[in-house]
Order: structure tokens, then C-alpha cells, then sequence
């Protein structure tokens, strides 16, 4: 892609995995919730994606107060801390606003007693109101922030999505990648990002690509320039974001390499934590690129359902030479 663009993504160092940083402004903006007190606090880091509902700690126990974490106050939190006397509130509110509490959201848009806007302000503690039900807001909350901590990198290549497998094509600049990807895009298949992709890892064995905002939708044809795929192909050629389920890393013809030809054998490639499979296709002229990536996918999805070709190929081989061994020695 353009330099301009390259130098206008954020980019990892290869090898390097990046965490996201989260501050309660953009939980705020993510969930538009409502500001109540502590507007100075916005700025606050949060640092894990547990959140905290602080029952225990209203009753005045806060040795083991998890004060890193975002508290949440739904109606049974609430209900009990409007039973303590003047004195008793000020005492858990002080306890629960501290310099490391990232912030305190309070749900079903339930009243905040004065004492708690007062201590927020002072303490600097954002106290945030929504109108969700307390179970579905944790619920909510909780998967933005594993979404948004989840470790991330980039990878140099074309992420297409071929019959609901997504297909991270790699190799060499110049080898034929968005070239590849624009057949496939001509032949009914969807672009989620070139050049250069973002990944995140969502789960323990799941890798999501997503395209760089800025060159979201855009694929660059070495001669032709930059082209809008959505444009061009419209609004269904497109997606925006893709479990990665296979590489398939593009290299020049090598006459003096051997490269596989049963499939028997399968290659990993690591990506953050997660080992995805890798296919290696060599490309020389005459091959038709799209094609064969278009067929490995296919045949990926056979293997996920059971159905190996290489493997049933094998044990026909295997088959006919034990019969051959058998009618020598009945000879």
C-alpha cells in the first residue's frame, strides 16, 4: 500500500505483541454512559477486565477490596447501602473511591445518593450510571474489555474470506498476493484486509484479522494503483473483520526444492499463542493462484469435517500393496 499509508497505520514490530490501553472515557463513549460525578478521573487507566460488585465491602470489610478493578453497584448493593447511616456512607464511599479504583458504575439508572457525587469529585473517581440490568451490563462490560485487552500484532498479506474460511495469503512483496485476492474477489469471495493486517487473539484458540481504518476496503494492484473494492464490487464483496483459519504463504518457484505433493504432511505457523495450519504454494507462470487458494480452503473445510483425501489416498495405496504382497505369496 501507499507509503503514506504504511506510516499512518500502527504498526507492530514483528515478533512484538501489542496490548491495548483502555481508559474510562472510552467505556464511556462505548456505552454511552451517563457522567453523575468525577469527571476529572476519565483519563483513568483500566487494567484488567474483571469487574467487581462491591457487597461485602458495603458492609465494611475492605481487606480484600479489589479496588484495580471497575465496581459495579446494582439494586441489591444499593438497596443495602441506603439502610446505613451518615456516617456509615461516608465511610464505604471513601473506602471504595480510591486513587487506583478506575471507576464506579452504577446500573438500572438508579439514584446515587449526594454522598457519593461528593466523594467522587474530590477523589477524582468517575461514577458512571446506565439504564442496563446489572447481570446484562457485567455481561457487556466484561467482553468489551477481554475484546480490547486481547494481545495483538500485524501481519504482512492479504486476508480474504473463501467460503466462510478465512485465508491469510503471505509472501514475498511483488509475489501476486492482492492479485490473488482480486480473483478471488471476482470470483464471489470476500476482502477483509490488504497489506497489512491486524490481529487480535479473542480466545485461546481463535485469531481475528481486521483491516487498518485507514486502509479499510482498499486493495492496491501493482500498475493500476489503489482500487475500492466495496465500490467496485459492492457492499457484499467486503467484511470487516474474519477468524483466521489457515496461512498460505506464496514464494517464488524454487526447481531445486522439494514441496509437498500428497498433503499428507501438515505445517503450523505460530501467531501470537495460537498455531495456525500453513500451506506452501509455489507460484511460476501459468499457474491460475486464485484457483488453488480457493480449492485449499475447500478442502480445509473436508478436513475439519473428516474427510482427508491424501489420508483416504494413503490407505487405498497401503490397501494395494498388502493385496499385492498377498497374491505374490499365494504364487
Amino acid at each position: 500500500m501507499l507509503q503514506l499509508a504504511k506510516e499512518g497505520m500502527v504498526r507492530c514490530t514483528k515478533g512484538v505483541v501489542a496490548v491495548k490501553k483502555v481508559r474510562i472515557e472510552g467505556l464511556v463513549n462505548h456505552f454511552t454512559l451517563e457522567l453523575l460525578a468525577g469527571k476529572s478521573g476519565l483519563n483513568r487507566e483500566v487494567l484488567t477486565s474483571d469487574i467487581s460488585r462491591p457487597g461485602v465491602e458495603m458492609t465494611g470489610y475492605f481487606k480484600f477490596y479489589p479496588k484495580k478493578r471497575i465496581q459495579l453497584i446494582g439494586m441489591t448493593e444499593m438497596a443495602y447501602f441506603l439502610t446505613l447511616s451518615a456516617e456509615e456512607q461516608l465511610d464505604r464511599v471513601e473506602g471504595l473511591c480510591t486513587e487506583e479504583t478506575p471507576g464506579i458504575i452504577v446500573s438500572r439508572k438508579m439514584d446515587v445518593p449526594e454522598v457519593f457525587l461528593k466523594v467522587a469529585n474530590q477523589t477524582g473517581v468517575p461514577i458512571l450510571r446506565s439504564s442496563q440490568k446489572t447481570t446484562t451490563l457485567i455481561s457487556q462490560v466484561t467482553n468489551y474489555l477481554e475484546a480490547e485487552f486481547a494481545p495483538r500484532t500485524s501481519k504482512h498479506g492479504v486476508l480474504v474470506d473463501i467460503y466462510g474460511v478465512g485465508v491469510l495469503i503471505t509472501g514475498e512483496s511483488g509475489v501476486g498476493k492482492s492479485e490473488t485476492a482480486l480473483e478471488l474477489i471476482k470470483r464471489g469471495h470476500r476482502l477483509v484486509a490488504d497489506d497489512r493486517v491486524e490481529i487480535h487473539q479473542q480466545n485461546h484458540d481463535t485469531l481475528i484479522g481486521t483491516p487498518p481504518p485507514l486502509i479499510e476496503h482498499l486493495l492496491e494492484i501493482r500498475g493500476l494503483g489503489i482500487i475500492d473494492i466495496m465500490t467496485l464490487f459492492g457492499t457484499g464483496s467486503v467484511v470487516n473483520r474474519k477468524k483466521i483459519s489457515m496461512v498460505i504463504h506464496l514464494e517464488a518457484w524454487d526447481s531445486k526444492k522439494h514441496y509437498e505433493r500428497l498433503g499428507l504432511e501438515e505445517e503450523t505457523i505460530q501467531i501470537i499463542d495460537i498455531n495456525i495450519p500453513r500451506m506452501l504454494i509455489p507460484v511460476k507462470p501459468g499457474r491460475n493462484l486464485a484457483v488453488i487458494v480457493e480449492v485449499a480452503a475447500m478442502n480445509f473445510r473436508m478436513k475439519r469435517i473428516g474427510v482427508n483425501a491424501a489420508e483416504q489416498f494413503s490407505e487405498r495405496l497401503n490397501q494395494v500393496i498388502k493385496n499385492g504382497n498377498n497374491d505374490h505369496k499365494q504364487e
